[in-house]
Formats: C-alpha cells, structure tokens, sequence
C-alpha cells in the first residue's frame, strides 16, 4: 500500500490528501470506522510493536486540486499502526 499524507484542519479533520505529488482536496464529510485485524492469519505471533487488534480506516471523497467541477473519488485509507501516518488502500473515481 503507497503512503500517503493527511492534511488537516485545526479541529484534526481532514482537508486533503497528498499521493504521487498530487494534492486531492476533500470534498465531502468524511467517514471514520475501525476494523478488526487477523494477524494470525499472516504471523505467528502478534507483531512487535503492534499493540492493538483493530486499524483505522477513513474514507474521503476527494477531488483533484481546488477544481471544484472535477469528479470525486472516493479514497480509503488505512492508519499505519507503527508510524502513525496513512496507507492508500484503494481509490476508486465515481462514474458519473
């Protein structure tokens, strides 16, 4: 999963994303959930460092740049557990 960088407003919600030297403005409320991690299914032992069971995901509708008649894509995201920062999980562009 690329890495990708949040940029957030002073009340910690967030107002865009930065990926491959783009910048997506986000264009709609935002939807935070957590889901349940199967690290067994992949280790043997938890992982070093990795406390907990469940990850953050967000879902932003984002446009590129400040193009406000450009279509939304809708981007997951996935909390890096280990370095606090944003994994891209998918982006899908809405068909319009």
């Amino acid at each position: 999963m690329e890495h990708v960088m949040v940029r957030t407003a002073g009340d910690g919600r967030p107002t865009a994303v930065l990926s491959n030297g783009r910048e997506w403005e986000v264009g709609a409320e935002p939807v935070r959930w957590f889901e349940r991690i199967n690290w067994w299914e992949t280790h043997r032992r938890m992982p070093k460092g990795l406390s907990r069971m469940d990850v953050e995901v967000l879902q932003l509708q984002v446009r590129l740049g400040r193009n406000t008649g450009s279509a939304l894509t809708t981007m997951l995201l996935e909390r890096d557990g280990l370095g606090g920062g944003w994994r891209l999980r998918q982006a899908v562009a809405d068909a319009a």
